[in-house]
């Protein structure tokens, strides 16, 4: 279990997706995202299991939230640099958890 200091250790943002492509490379379907989260942070990429609801194209303009403290990972070659949270149906389906309203790129959820 978690304590509530090791919980709010976690950084979650909010972002905006500029890029986002196929990643046929990944063992598992993927889509590569590079999400703006403003002047603090800048912009950062990431590896994300989202192919089952979205395609990049509906992806790009998006708000979406990460957690953007945990390091990075590589994927079959590409640096992911922050996970991109979502709800999970199953162990294949992501729905992406978002604002309700546009805020502005960086606001910190807490």
């Amino acid at each position: 279990m978690a304590t509530p200091e090791e919980f709010f250790a976690i950084e979650m943002r909010v972002g905006t997706v500029l890029k986002a492509e196929p990643f046929p490379e990944a063992r598992k379907p993927s889509i590569k995202l590079e999400i703006d989260f403003g002047s603090s942070i800048g912009v950062k990429r990431s590896s994300a299991q989202l192919t089952k609801r979205y395609t990049p194209d509906a992806l790009v303009g998006r708000q979406v939230v990460a957690a953007v403290n945990l390091g990075e990972r590589r994927i079959a070659g590409f640096k992911s640099e922050v996970l991109v949270l979502g709800a999970m149906p199953d162990e294949t389906d992501v729905v992406l958890l978002q604002v309700n309203f546009p805020v502005e790129n960086g606001t910190r959820i807490g």
